[in-house]
């Protein structure tokens, strides 16, 4: 990953399938200094968990005796969507009322590509920098130092 320059009062986005951290850089471009604006979290427990049908069948079709499984549905990647679709809504909103001029995106490749299908133009001309990494497990200043280092 090559290094990220985070502008000063960027808003910086560190989003996964469940959890979704709001920064602000209340530091310089040189010294950036992340600070944490709003946390949302989103309970999404494993497909296991949230489907208990087994995958139905179907027929082969007219004279024929095969049968074949359907696959099953991936409740859990399905939530993992929803959830990064309702983020986009959130900064679409927030750029809507002017609360950031410049985006940084930070997410694993599914979800940063499930944020960019959903990012409204007003939201896509602010975005100055994407990472495709998951960092939702770090602190601030720890998101800030892998972004900016090489």
């Amino acid at each position: 990953m090559s290094a990220v320059r985070i502008p000063a009062d960027a808003l910086v986005l560190v989003g996964d399938g469940s959890k979704a951290l709001f920064l602000r850089n209340i530091g310089s471009e040189e010294t950036p200094e992340l600070q944490v604006e709003i946390l949302k979290a989103h309970d999404n427990p494993a497909t296991r968990d949230q489907g208990t049908d087994r995958p139905g069948r179907r027929a082969g079709g007219a004279g024929i005796g095969a049968r074949s499984a359907i696959e099953q549905t991936d409740w859990h990647n399905l939530e993992e969507a929803r959830f990064a679709s309702r983020i986009a809504d959130d900064l679409y909103k927030a750029a809507h009322a002017g609360l950031f001029d410049k985006l940084v995106v930070v997410a694993p490749p599914a979800t940063l590509g499930v944020l960019r299908k959903q990012f409204h133009t007003e939201v896509s001309q602010k975005v100055v920098a994407e990472v495709s990494k998951n960092l939702t497990g770090h602190q601030a200043p720890e998101i800030a130092r892998l972004l900016t280092t090489h």
